[in-house]
C-alpha cells in the first residue's frame, strides 16, 4: 500500500531524512514514533506529497508520488498536526468544502456529508461554528476531512496531543474502529496511545529508521533481563539469599519494606524462574504472598533503541 524506497531530504546542508526504506501492508495500523525533529512529519509530508523528497521513491497504492502525484494523493486522507480549520465555518460547511476540494461528485455529496459526519461522531454538532468546539470536538472535525471521499490510506499526524483522558479514549477509539476499513499511519508522542491503536511500529531518530516491529516484538528484543516482581512474608529478612540458590537471578531489590511484609524486585537472565522460586522459597519457610512478572514498557524499549541509534 505504502513503499518507500532510499527516501533522502535535505534542506542545504541538514540532513532532515537519511535513505530510509519501509513498506506499510493494506490494512495495517502502524504507529510512528520519534523524539522532536527526528523526521517523522518531514517523512509524512512526502509520503503526501506535500514536500519532494531530495532522492528516492515513494509509491501509494501503485502510484508514485512524484510521478502521478494526483493519482496517489486521491489515496490518502491526511489529518495534519495542531488541527488547521477554517473557524468561521460550521462543522457541515466544513466537510462540505472538503468534498468539493476532493471532487466529490455531485450527485453523491450529500450522502458522503452524512456519511463522514456520522462516522466521526459530529452529528450533534454539525450545525455549531467550529471557533466554538472544544479542542477534541475539533479533532474530529480535521478526521472528518480526512475522511472525505473514502481514501484507503489515513495519515494521522499527533491526532490526540493537547486532548484531555476522556477526549484522548474517544479519539483512540474511533481511529481503532476505522483500523477495519483502512490502512492507517500515526504520528504519535504518546507512546501508551501507539500500543493501544497500533499492530506494528516504526521508530526513526535522526533522519534514520532504527526498528519495524510489532510492539510485543519491540518490547521483547529491547530487554536484556527478565524481571518478577514478589511479595513475601519475611520477617528475618531471608529473601535475598534466593540470589544464591538460583544461579540465573542476577539481582534482587526491596522495593518496600512494611515490617513484616516486603515487596523485591527480582531480575533474572534465561528461563523463567518462578517455578524454581517458588520452590526454594518454600524450603526455606517464606510465604510468598504475591508474584507477578513485571511487563516491559514501550516507553522503555523506545529509550533503549533511540539510545542505541544514537550511538551508533
Amino acid at each position: 500500500m505504502i513503499k518507500v524506497q532510499n527516501v533522502t531530504k535535505k534542506y542545504n546542508k541538514f540532513l532532515a531524512v537519511d535513505n530510509i526504506n519501509f513498506e506499510i501492508a493494506d490494512g495495517e495500523v502502524v504507529g510512528f514514533l520519534g523524539p522532536n525533529g527526528a523526521g517523522k512529519s518531514t517523512t509524512m509530508n512526502m509520503i503526501t506529497g506535500f514536500i519532494e523528497p531530495t532522492s528516492g521513491e515513494i509509491i501509494v497504492n501503485g502510484y508514485d508520488i512524484n510521478q502521478k502525484s494526483k493519482q496517489a494523493k486521491k489515496q490518502i486522507g491526511y489529518m495534519p498536526e495542531n488541527v488547521p480549520l477554517y473557524l468561521e465555518l460550521t462543522v457541515k460547511e466544513f466537510v462540505s468544502y472538503m468534498a468539493d476540494l476532493k471532487l466529490v461528485k455531485r450527485s453523491e455529496k450529500k450522502a458522503e456529508i452524512d456519511r463522514v459526519i456520522g462516522v466521526t461522531g459530529l452529528k450533534d454538532v454539525q450545525g455549531k461554528l467550529i471557533r466554538n468546539l472544544s479542542r477534541g470536538y475539533r479533532q474530529r472535525v480535521s478526521l472528518a476531512g480526512a475522511l472525505v471521499g473514502n481514501p484507503p490510506i489515513l495519515i494521522l499526524d499527533e491526532p490526540t496531543v493537547g486532548l484531555d483522558p476522556k477526549q484522548v479514549i474517544e479519539i483512540r477509539n474511533l481511529i481503532k474502529s476505522l483500523g477495519k476499513e483502512h490502512t492507517i499511519l500515526i504520528s504519535s508522542h504518546i507512546l501508551s496511545e501507539i500500543s493501544q491503536m497500533c499492530n506494528k511500529i516504526m521508530i526513526i531518530n535522526k533522519g534514520k529508521i532504527l526498528r519495524i516491529d510489532s510492539t510485543s516484538e519491540i518490547e521483547k528484543q529491547t530487554t536484556s533481563s527478565s524481571e518478577v516482581i514478589v511479595t513475601v512474608d519475611d520477617p528475618e529478612n531471608k529473601f535475598k539469599t534466593m540470589k544464591k540458590a538460583i544461579s540465573n537471578i542476577s539481582s534482587i531489590d526491596l522495593v518496600e519494606d512494611n515490617g513484616q511484609e516486603k515487596v523485591y524486585n527480582v531480575k533474572y537472565k534465561g528461563e523463567d524462574i518462578r517455578k524454581v522460586l517458588f520452590k526454594e522459597c518454600a524450603k526455606d519457610d517464606i510465604t510468598i504472598i504475591e508474584m507477578k512478572k513485571k511487563e516491559n514498557s514501550l516507553e522503555e524499549a523506545f529509550l533503549k533503541i533511540t539510545e542505541e541509534g544514537g550511538n551508533k
